[in-house]
């Protein structure tokens, strides 16, 4: 008989979670801010319990998120303590080099800065608040939900987008005009240039 695995599942303090990225869109976490505000009191224990934080556990066990990093801050800034965890895997008994490279070769890290610049696995901060602001990949969020793209289970899909933005835009500085240069992206993504990215969306042809 095979040996099925039943997942790890744990509780743990925001504070105490490790991001496995350098950077977040913060636009993106205040999306998620409003959303949270939004919930009825009695629908937020639901919530949580139905958005389990993807870990993998390193040195002393400590949790690395591997996913939803965006939510997570945004629920640390709204004051929530704790979170459910859904442990992927125990890398608790390697050393920090070895950890790191196994992180990397499963792609469940992302070290690249805010400006999109690939970093030691050093330059990954230990807390969620110290995570930097990539306004490239809040337009990419941005531009998903507009219907730029197809959401797609590839890791890190939106950061790949936000790459590609960056490219097209020669990483202008798009905060202050964040809307137009949403409508811009929005004709960026359904270039033919774009057709590598996950969930790309080829222009529709009309016929006459």
């Amino acid at each position: 008989m095979a040996d099925i695995r039943e997942p790890v599942l744990l509780t743990a303090a925001l504070t105490d979670l490790h991001p496995t990225q350098i950077s977040v869109g913060m636009r993106e976490v205040e999306n998620k801010r409003e959303n949270w505000r939004e919930k009825e009191d009695d629908k937020k224990s639901l919530y949580l319990g139905s958005h389990l934080i993807p870990v993998v556990l390193g040195d002393q066990s400590q949790p690395f998120v591997v996913d939803h990093h965006h939510l997570c801050r945004a629920l640390l800034e709204e004051g929530v303590t704790k979170v459910a965890l859904s442990v992927m895997a125990d890398l608790s008994s390697l050393e920090k080099d070895h950890f790191w490279f196994v992180m990397d070769s499963q792609r469940w890290m992302h070290p690249f800065d805010e400006k999109g610049i690939r970093r030691s696995y050093q330059d990954i901060p230990d807390s969620l608040t110290e995570m930097k602001d990539d306004p490239y990949r809040s337009l990419a969020g941005s531009l998903r939900r507009a219907g730029g793209y197809a959401k797609d289970v590839t890791p890190f899909s939106e950061f790949l987008w936000a790459d590609y933005l960056r490219r097209q835009f020669n990483g202008a500085d798009i905060a202050h005009n964040f809307n137009d240069f949403l409508e811009k992206a929005l004709i960026l993504a359904h270039d033919k240039k774009a057709s590598y990215l996950p969930g790309w969306c080829a222009p529709q042809v009309k016929h006459v």
